[in-house]
């Protein structure tokens, strides 16, 4: 096994395994879900995964032989199924990752948004049992628009623009008021996992830049925070060994050296594919009108490091997508 950690570190998880903690996963077969899944049961952990398999994904058929995972099919927004699940399981933390995730898809279902983002949360936070510590993944578009110049906090006011970012927020306040939490503001997050996404701004770019050779640019000046996909999932791990020093409070989670606009981030990844061209667009506009700058001092402050740059992460995606070609919706 990899250490993603310090020495002391990985013992410590280790030894939280070793002493039986068991933890639930609702949406564990998804981008951020897969890789948290395989790092826990990795490292020991029994972990049970909800998940309805709504993109058919088959990522964690590998981790079945450890013994260590349990997969349960089910709707988290069927309030029923979730009481029977969390009266059935005895859970030292839950993960409510299952979510309706991004600007587009948000606004074309509102209400299943709602439902999944926000209600099941509330099912969670109404039957769970006592001790049961949950690690929730909100998102720091919260932040919605702003001058791009000065530094979004954790006490920063926020002001999310789309259905995702405000039934997040509202999903927040409600985890952190119930006590026993952590809540992670992810930043715009990119790298490969085993249920990829190119729709993700930066798994997007490279991938225009590998295969279109162009990408046209709206907005160019506006920025976003960045965070590799495996520097998120470590992130819980963190959280978990780290909880009495943790918990309680808000986390902005995001690289501290990768608060870039959408152009800067078109020249990295020029700069690994020479052959990309960049064209802006000054009439027309990005309907996803985020613009912030975050401070991730908080996260840092409590002794977290990020192990994986924008610049590596850049690298990963072209390889991979010079490898895989998806020829599913081609006629040729």
């Amino acid at each position: 096994m990899k250490h993603d950690f310090s020495d002391d570190f990985e013992a410590k998880l280790s030894s939280m395994a070793d002493t039986g903690a068991r933890v639930l996963i609702t949406g564990g077969s998804g981008y951020l879900g897969s890789i948290l899944t395989e790092m826990l049961v990795d490292r020991g952990f029994d972990v049970t995964v909800v998940d309805n398999l709504a993109y058919s994904q088959n990522t964690l058929f590998n981790l079945f032989s450890s013994g260590k995972l349990k997969f349960v099919f089910g709707d988290i927004t069927n309030e029923k199924f979730m009481q029977k699940l969390l009266s059935d399981g005895n859970y030292d933390y839950i993960f409510p990752l299952a979510a309706v995730v991004g600007f587009p898809v948000s606004e074309q279902k509102p209400e299943i948004t709602w439902m999944i983002n926000h209600g099941a949360v509330l099912t969670i936070l109404k039957h769970r049992k006592k001790g049961s510590r949950i690690i929730f993944p909100t998102t720091n578009s919260g932040y919605g628009i702003t001058s791009g110049e000065a530094e979004c906090t954790e006490d920063s006011p926020l002001n999310p623009i789309s259905t995702y970012g405000k039934s997040k927020v509202e999903a927040e306040k409600a985890v952190m008021a119930a006590g026993d939490s952590v809540c992670f503001r992810l930043a715009t997050l990119f790298g490969f996992s085993p249920r990829m996404r190119t729709d993700l701004l930066v798994n997007d770019f490279v991938y225009k830049a590998v295969n279109e050779k162009s990408i046209i640019l709206f907005e160019r000046k506006f920025k976003r925070n960045f965070l590799h996909v495996r520097d998120a999932a470590r992130g819980f791990l963190w959280a978990m060994g780290n909880w009495d020093k943790m918990k309680g409070s808000t986390y902005n989670l995001g690289h501290p050296d990768y608060n870039i606009s959408k152009d800067e981030l078109c020249q990295l990844i020029k700069k690994r594919v020479p052959a990309l061209n960049i064209f802006y667009a000054e009439i027309g506009s990005d309907p996803d009108k985020r613009n912030y700058v975050v401070s991730n001092a908080r996260v840092l402050a409590t002794g977290f490091a990020f192990n994986h740059t924008l610049e590596e992460g850049i690298d990963e995606l072209v390889r991979g997508y010079e490898a895989f070609r998806d020829y599913r919706f081609k006629n040729y």
